[in-house]
């Protein structure tokens, strides 16, 4: 215990005494002490005793695809650190091959109680699927945000990063450099954000290279948002004489480096390559990849905001926030070959 205290105090720059006072819950402490004792005690890893814990304001869930792409972790550790200091518990529930389905998490964050649900590229995102749900759970009186995905059927509000916006970027940066042949490899064609990419992508080409859409299609290929998916489509679009290839997530993108690779091509030499997400630990990957960043902070305070405001009795309109991404150049794209 001793011990104990000298470390908690050392982290608060105050007394042991004065750790003693705050555990003990006396008296003659400043509010400013006290907290500074409480976040050394957080820091260090201590359980704060039952009468000093923070009361929870509620639960809220927040339900998103499996964790295997980077991108969702860093937005649940966003999401989740802004309701902690607004006073609500996160409940993380991730949908995984062969696990619940978005409609059983979504019946078990019910069943709990929780005073929200944030849901990360659901179903809201599938132009195939049945709306009715967030409706019923509407109906039901839980308020929800949806990311990434935009349904007008849907009485929610959404938070976005603007798709169309990061094609131009990309196929600008890419125009710049002197690429003429630039793919497009993203997910299957259903998915809202997928459809916004194709058609920021054939207007970013019309303009910077005056390509009609019949002629853009062939510079368009689908597969699977994963590192296998992304080889497999640079592998064609390669194959059709793209000198750049432009990915809808950074996974994607590290596939299409394996895949010029695979062809005995160098990367950015041969074929540039630019990811999308800027996922964490990619500017260290080889080469390090140039990316179209989403903002990935901006989206969760948003996100958060929305849906307190929502719980608070003052529901956001049926209306989408869309956010502004940022091109991050770094290694993966160079000058095309042809006119370096």
């Amino acid at each position: 215990m001793t011990a104990r205290l000298a470390d908690i105090a050392a982290q608060a720059g105050v007394s042991e005494a004065t750790v003693s006072r705050v555990l003990n819950g006396k008296p003659g402490v400043a509010a400013a002490t006290r907290e500074s004792v409480l976040a050394a005690l957080d820091v260090l890893g201590y359980e704060r005793p039952v009468r000093l814990r923070r009361s929870s304001a509620g639960l809220v869930g927040l339900i998103t695809p499996e964790l295997d792409n980077p991108i969702f972790p860093a937005l649940a550790q966003v999401i989740g650190q802004a309701l902690t200091r607004q006073g609500y518990t996160p409940v993380l529930a991730t949908q995984t091959p062969g696990g619940s389905t978005e409609d059983e998490l979504t019946e078990m964050l019910v069943d709990r109680g929780v005073a929200g649900i944030i849901f990360v590229s659901g179903l809201h995102a599938d132009t195939t699927a049945d709306t009715e749900r967030y409706d019923r759970l509407r109906a039901q009186g839980v308020p929800h945000v949806l990311v990434n995905g935009f349904s007008p059927r849907v009485q929610a509000p959404f938070v976005s990063p603007d798709d169309r916006a990061a094609m131009h970027l990309a196929v600008t940066h890419l125009v710049s450099l002197g690429h003429t042949r630039i793919g497009l490899a993203l997910g299957p064609r259903r998915f809202v954000p997928v459809l916004r990419k194709i058609e920021g992508f054939q207007q970013a080409v019309a303009e910077r290279l005056g390509l009609e859409a019949e002629q853009s299609r062939e510079l368009i290929q689908h597969s699977l948002y994963s590192l296998e998916g992304g080889q497999a489509a640079a592998s064609e679009l390669i194959a059709r004489g793209c000198t750049a290839v432009v990915c809808a997530s950074d996974m994607m993108a590290l596939g299409a480096i394996r895949a010029a690779r695979q062809r005995g091509l160098h990367v950015p030499k041969d074929v540039s390559v630019v990811g999308f997400d800027d996922s964490p630990l990619i500017a260290f990957t080889d080469p390090p990849l140039t990316t179209i960043r989403q903002p990935v902070q901006a989206m969760g305070q948003a996100t958060v905001r929305a849906l307190l405001e929502d719980i608070g009795g003052t529901p956001a309109p049926h209306s989408e926030f869309v956010f502004l991404p940022e091109l991050v150049v770094r290694g993966s794209t160079a000058a095309c070959a042809s006119v370096a």
